[in-house]
């Protein structure tokens, strides 16, 4: 079936996005191709069509396994979807002469001739004959300062998205994800469709912050669920807003969320590196927990990468940036947050992996301390999968020191459950494998513990009371 007609401007609204601005800066065409999609309804084929390119390669620009980088490609974009060719780093194009596409941006040099076009063309009638009297000037302020007070927020719009966000972040903690879900997607497409109108400067910052943790909350739900390739893309975009709000907590939290989500993929170095860059690059990662945070990823990181060494020194600076009196407070509680609790949980898992009789008893101590911690904490900021996560740093450890019934007991607190996160699946198969190893294959307790461990990973996942990928 043929596609409709569609008009070969794009929105102004689009043309004017930040987002959009700065992907055709960077010339991400995959980014480009996605926005036009969702902003102007203009599908991949069309794409094609338009700008002289097979559909296959429009596909894999769009899934990022391609590069436009030839001139006379970037100009037949520029021309079959009438993007200007400031815009792209062109020269102007001949059809911007187009009377429909005054609305659209010009290029720098040409920006305040086409502010004054737009201005003078609401005049009266007759006014330009007219145009170089005071009258006509006076009319001209009138008309932008009623055009710069437009806005289509206030300050309880913005009070209650900000109400919103640090109720969703503390419920994402101990409530069942399923209940979050359409709550995080509806509060996000609020705020999306907020951006596409006016505000104020201050205020589009503001929506910007906002979209940015709503997007990593979204990212941990995908993280959850084991979809890495949703979790990225949410990544990126908190990315954007941080960089367009200038917002340094949200730039550092997402650096901590993308080692997360490599350690987890198993590229220890990266998930190292995406920690030390968002804990000591020169903006600061912000007040709070955020470098304590930083510090303990990159601690956990660096011992998974064998780079025992490495792993303790950025452990003990965990311990004295969590310790520092000058930290502050975070700025937003829950998923957003680095408890106590949680630091002692990385801890333990870092010197399981640094290894050693000695590092595997404080390794204990440290896993100990922090199931001790979130028992003592209120119910609700209360994590189950954290919890779980502690008892199987316990069972590892128990298992290293040859003792099979001691990691039984300590998985009991774990198999109880309705369902787990990938995190807790990955452990469990982990943990599986290793009793199938020597000195524990063949010893009937490590043949049973091992049976019942490939039987609860296989549960659905996100049945119970999931938390964050830890």
């Amino acid at each position: 079936m043929p596609e409709p007609s569609r008009s070969k401007e794009l929105p102004v609204s689009l043309l004017t996005d930040p987002v959009m601005i700065e992907a055709c800066r960077a010339r991400d065409f995959g980014r480009v191709f996605q926005l036009v999609k969702a902003r102007a309804g203009i599908y991949p084929s069309m794409i094609a069509r338009r700008c002289d390119l097979t559909p296959s390669r429009v596909g894999e620009v769009i899934a990022g396994q391609r590069q436009l980088l030839h001139m006379d490609v970037i100009e037949r974009i520029s021309d079959g979807l009438h993007i200007p060719g400031h815009m792209l780093g062109l020269a102007r194009r001949s059809w911007e002469t187009s009377p429909s596409l005054e609305g659209a941006p010009r290029e720098p040099a040409e920006a305040p001739d086409s502010a004054v076009e737009h201005l003078v063309a609401g005049l009266p009638p007759g006014a330009d004959e007219g145009a170089r009297s005071p009258a006509a000037d006076t009319e001209i302020s009138a008309r932008l300062a009623r055009h710069m007070a437009e806005t289509n927020v206030n300050a309880l719009v913005l009070e209650q998205f900000d109400a919103d966000v640090d109720r969703l972040a503390r419920d994402f903690v101990s409530r069942p994800l399923p209940l979050l879900i359409p709550e995080i997607r509806t509060a996000r497409g609020a705020v999306f469709r907020l951006l596409e109108g006016r505000q104020h400067p201050s205020q589009t910052r503001h929506l910007y912050v906002v979209a940015g943790w709503l997007s990593g909350l979204a990212a941990h739900v995908s993280l959850d669920l084991g979809d890495r390739s949703g979790a990225a893309t949410h990544a990126r975009t908190v990315v954007q807003c941080a960089e367009i709000s200038e917002h340094s907590s949200l730039r550092a939290w997402v650096r901590s969320f993308q080692s997360l989500a490599a350690y987890w993929a198993g590229d220890y170095r990266r998930a190292g590196d995406l920690a030390q860059a968002g804990h000591s690059e020169g903006r600061g990662p912000g007040a709070g927990t955020i470098r304590a945070r930083l510090l303990s990823l990159e601690a956990r990181a660096r011992a998974a990468e064998g780079d025992k060494h490495g792993a303790l020194r950025v452990l003990e600076l965990a311990h004295e940036a969590r310790g520092d009196g000058d930290a502050g407070t975070d700025e937003l509680p829950g998923v957003f947050s680095f408890p106590e609790a949680k630091q002692w949980a990385y801890a333990g898992t870092t010197l399981l992996a640094v290894g050693g009789d000695e590092q595997i008893r404080h390794a204990i101590s440290a896993s100990n301390r922090a199931v001790e911690l979130y028992r003592a904490g209120p119910e609700d900021d209360r994590s189950p999968g954290d919890l779980q996560a502690a008892h199987l740093d316990l069972a590892t450890a128990y298992l290293a020191g040859g003792d099979v019934e001691g990691a039984g007991a300590k998985l009991s607190e774990v198999f109880g459950a309705e369902g787990y996160t990938a995190s807790i699946t990955i452990r469990l198969r982990h943990l599986a494998a290793l009793l199938g190893s020597e000195p524990y294959r063949g010893a009937r307790s490590a043949v049973d513990l091992r049976a019942h461990i490939h039987e609860v990973a296989v549960r659905p996942a996100l049945a119970g009371n999931p938390t964050e990928l830890r």
